[in-house]
């Protein structure tokens, strides 16, 4: 029986056939996850988160971008916010547990190496968190650099300045921004093409996930104020920087605070000073801050902050450690 042949193969001018090339296998790129994690924690600030969120998700790379919003127990429409944007992921907790835990929970959920924490008052432009991230990180193979973290600009909606930046507070700095005097500010000179910045507030600030890792995440004796000041000195403590680069924009939108007025929240800020002296300066520092405040509001009759300061009572209705 004859052996059957291809009809017509292809021969070569020696006469040999030749078999078709063989296509090679595509290659599917491999899914790259998020470069960054965006952070914003609220309470009761629901236009303002949506503004934020909305300017996020405008961002270039918005593929390479993760977006983690914590409610703190809100009574208004924040809760539904991933209704309006899906690609968020949200977190809600049952009521306000204080800035440092809630960013804490949002710290353990992000994907990204890069954390961007960001206030809900602070709308970024669409280069805003790529240039940060190329700052912070310009070539993953790339040896790290001294600096752990790098902010943008802040500016209202003329265009002028806005970023809260401060020295690393006194002690006497520290009682009176528990009376609720504003710390002092430090003028910033942007025709720079960078600055070193000792504390700036976290309403827009992008960090590696390892340092936060490396100080044990943001210690929750601060309840809500003063993590981020604990934060600047741990970064002096290691050695690194924090970098402002002036030509890195983004809007500051000053609304009031959801907080203002709350008792627990007055003597959260005096616990948190109280904590942050203590543990830079000793107990017995810590203890002569707080009795401090103690006797202030015993000048003024103010007997519910009295029990309050003496209990170390939190935002959260715990007691301070």
């Amino acid at each position: 029986m004859p052996i059957s042949r291809p009809a017509n193969p292809k021969v070569n001018p020696t006469g040999e056939s030749i078999e078709p090339a063989q296509k090679p296998a595509r290659v599917e790129p491999e899914p790259q996850g998020p470069r960054v994690s965006a952070i914003l924690t609220g309470y009761n600030q629901a236009p303002a988160l949506r503004r934020a969120v909305q300017a996020l998700e405008r961002s270039r790379d918005r593929e390479r971008l993760e977006i983690l919003v914590v409610d703190c127990g809100s009574s208004d429409e924040s809760t539904a916010l991933d209704t309006d944007f899906p690609a968020i992921n949200m977190l809600r907790l049952p009521h306000h547990l204080g800035a440092a835990r809630a960013m804490n929970i949002a710290t353990r959920t992000a994907k990204a190496d890069l954390l961007f924490y960001l206030s809900p008052n602070v709308e970024v432009a669409p280069e805003t968190v790529t240039a940060l991230a190329d700052r912070l990180q310009p070539d993953p193979d790339a040896p790290e650099t001294d600096v752990a973290a790098v902010c943008p600009l802040l500016v209202d909606a003329e265009g002028h300045p806005a970023s809260s930046i401060h020295a690393i507070p006194t002690r006497a700095e520290l009682q009176a921004a528990a009376r609720g005097v504003e710390l002092p500010t430090v003028p910033l000179d942007v025709t720079q093409e960078s600055i070193a910045i000792a504390y700036p507030e976290l309403d827009a600030v992008l960090i590696r996930k390892h340092f936060v890792r490396s100080m044990n995440y943001f210690d929750q004796r601060f309840g809500h104020y003063w993590a981020d000041a604990d934060l600047a000195m741990q970064i002096r403590r290691a050695g690194k920087q924090i970098r402002l680069f002036p030509a890195i924009r983004a809007t500051y939108h000053r609304a009031p605070d959801p907080l203002e007025g709350d008792p627990l929240a007055r003597a959260d800020r005096v616990s948190g000073a109280a904590a942050l002296v203590g543990k830079y300066e000793g107990t017995v520092a810590a203890l002569s801050f707080r009795l401090g405040a103690v006797l202030s509001a015993l000048a003024r009759f103010d007997l519910g902050m009295v029990g309050k300061l003496t209990g170390g009572q939190k935002l959260d209705g715990s007691q301070a450690a």
